[in-house]
């Protein structure tokens, strides 16, 4: 089976991440897209971050009826800070028989220099691309491992919501409304 992986810290999970991963478990060549719910993203601000299982657990929440679409905590479970190429080669050693990708926002693509062992990443794994606002092509854009997709662009940011819920604005279909209640039962982002 070929998995696409889809790391982020989902912070909150939101309409933006589901059509992503939607589009990529039924628009290409993947058979099915795993949510890696990240502890923290070493290359981001680590203040806004609520804790990682309230974050797995939203989504799970807003997955729950999705078909082709898993969401993993596995980087929870491993050594801190937690960089890809350590996730994508813990998998490939937990489940050989599977094939994955990685699935990265073309922002993501742009600053892939930075990544731990970014050649090696290129080099063994399949990359499929999402447009984000602003981001043009760079030298990655045409390599072999590359695939740039049609994904629908997506301007919501969970930065955007996070803000909303603080200024006790609604951010109905924006997120799930499985989500909405469990951020309200716990009150977080406020």
């Amino acid at each position: 089976m070929k998995i696409g992986l889809f790391f982020g810290s989902f912070n909150p999970i939101h309409v933006g991440h589901l059509m992503i991963a939607n589009y990529m478990a039924n628009h290409t060549a993947l058979d099915e897209v795993w949510l890696v719910v990240s502890p923290h993203n070493p290359l981001k601000d680590k203040n806004d971050l609520i804790n990682s299982y309230d974050r797995l657990e939203m989504a799970k929440l807003a997955t729950e009826n999705a078909k082709n679409i898993r969401v993993s905590g596995v980087e929870l479970k491993l050594l801190q800070p937690s960089y890809t190429i350590d996730t994508l080669t813990h998998l490939h050693e937990k489940y050989p028989e599977h094939e994955f990708a990685l699935l990265m926002g073309s922002d993501n693509l742009g600053s892939l220099k930075k990544w731990k062992n970014y050649e090696l990443l290129l080099r063994d794994y399949a990359i499929y691309v999402y447009p984000r606002p602003g981001f043009l092509e760079n030298e990655f854009s045409k390599h072999p491992s590359v695939t740039i997709t049609d994904t629908p662009l997506m301007e919501l940011s969970a930065t955007f919501i996070r803000k909303s819920i603080q200024a006790g604005k609604s951010i109905q279909f924006f997120i799930p409304d499985s989500v909405i209640e469990f951020i309200e039962s716990k009150s977080l982002y406020r």
